[in-house]
């Protein structure tokens, strides 16, 4: 009894390591679905003693679980792609802004600027009266 039972445990453990390196493929979904499927079905029956219900119940849980897996790997492969697409977003508006900054640094060092002064004489616009006052115009070549 007990050399089954550690032969037993031993090809169950030799069976997760397999399923284990075919889970995170998914090419690989439908060979994880046999194999665990497979699996739960070799221990619904080693623990049944042949039990046919018990033995399908094991494929059925075996399978289960592999979704589950395949599930969740595709929930955080989601998350992450999001996560990395606002970090794009973000460093893209930084990008641009930076490059905005640069421009207005060159055009403010403009070498040869030159401010002209105009006179504007007084004016009435709508029923309002403007004195006359000198207003620069910048220039930059």
């Amino acid at each position: 009894m007990k050399s089954r039972l550690l032969k037993f445990v031993s090809e169950s453990l030799l069976l997760a390591v397999v399923i284990g390196v075919f889970t995170g493929c998914t090419a690989t979904r439908p060979i994880g679905d046999v194999a665990l499927g497979a699996g739960g079905a070799y221990i619904g029956h080693e623990l049944s003693d042949g039990d046919p219900l018990v033995t399908a119940a094991g494929a059925a849980a075996g399978v289960i679980v592999n979704e589950t897996l395949h599930y969740a790997a595709r929930k955080q492969a989601d998350k992450a792609f999001a996560s990395g697409y606002d970090k794009g977003k973000s460093d893209a508006v930084k990008q641009q802004y930076w490059l905005y900054v640069s421009m207005q640094k060159q055009r403010n060092g403009a070498g040869n600027v030159r401010f002209y002064p105009v006179q504007v004489p007084e004016q009435r616009i709508d029923g309002v009266t403007f004195q006359p006052t000198t207003k620069l115009i910048r220039i930059e070549e």
